[in-house]
């Protein structure tokens, strides 16, 4: 994660080094909390190059007098840059997480460094969290954990809460309906995750433990469903392998 402090021993992801006798399922809690900053730079390819982009797609489209979210903020690694992007501007930032661990750790962050860049830290469900006057709303890698039926609601109350020319920013880890595709991608992947240090156990371990708990959608499942709430602009601007970042533009 940029910006924050230097990993040390105890805080790289061995979570699942070790063979269980039932994997539960998967949870932000104090254990993933105290190593997500690898474990997020080890698993998902692009991660960086994401946030760099939602720098740059914030310094455009933030508007003045506004407020910027961040769904399911995590540690705040999105909401820093959201900060980073708009400073000396009159803007305020809600971040928002489900995860107490989270929130607290995320505060520790964003505490460690200074801005006049206002952040109001919320521990709640973000599909019950009102969205208004909004011009950047950041959901990264969030969605796919909120239950499908819920999806689409939540995409509505942003768009009705965005103002015109405002922009969604929405990174997933998405499936192919192409079996042959998808085998071919989830190898890359796996091969990314190998590549950086994780043995077959942990790798087998942690499918196991996500499965049900992260529940991925089709790119065009997505663009779609952008459509439908009432985008008029949407696509991707990034993909690494089966993770992809979408930006929707609400019109003038």
């Amino acid at each position: 994660m940029k910006n924050t402090p230097h990993l040390t021993d105890h805080q790289r992801d061995t979570l699942f080094a070790q063979a269980h006798e039932a994997v539960g399922a998967f949870q932000f809690d104090e254990s993933v909390v105290a190593v997500f900053p690898d474990m997020i730079q080890r698993s998902v390819p692009g991660y960086q190059t994401i946030l760099t982009g939602i720098g740059e797609l914030t310094k455009c489209h933030a508007q003045d007098h506004t407020q910027l979210y961040d769904l399911g903020c995590s540690l705040g690694a999105a909401t820093l840059t959201l900060r980073r992007n708009v400073e000396h501007r009159p803007c305020n930032i809600v971040a928002i997480d489900n995860s107490p661990a989270m929130i607290a750790r995320a505060g520790q962050y964003l505490h460690a460094y200074h801005s006049d860049v206002p952040v109001d830290l919320l521990c709640a469900d973000v599909t019950q969290v009102p969205i208004t006057n909004a011009s950047v709303v950041v959901i990264n890698f969030t969605l796919q954990f909120i239950d499908p039926q819920a999806r689409q609601p939540l995409l509505q109350r942003i768009y009705d809460g965005l103002q015109p020319g405002g922009i969604l920013i929405v990174s997933e880890k998405i499936h192919f309906e192409d079996n042959a595709l998808q085998d071919a991608i989830e190898h890359l992947h796996l091969q990314f995750k190998r590549s950086n240090g994780y043995s077959e156990l942990e790798i087998s371990q942690k499918r196991n433990s996500l499965e049900n708990v992260l529940i991925s959608d089709t790119a065009d499942f997505h663009l779609n469903r952008f459509k439908t709430v009432g985008f008029a602009s949407a696509g991707i601007w990034f993909q690494a392998y089966n993770f992809v970042s979408f930006l929707a533009i609400k019109g003038a």
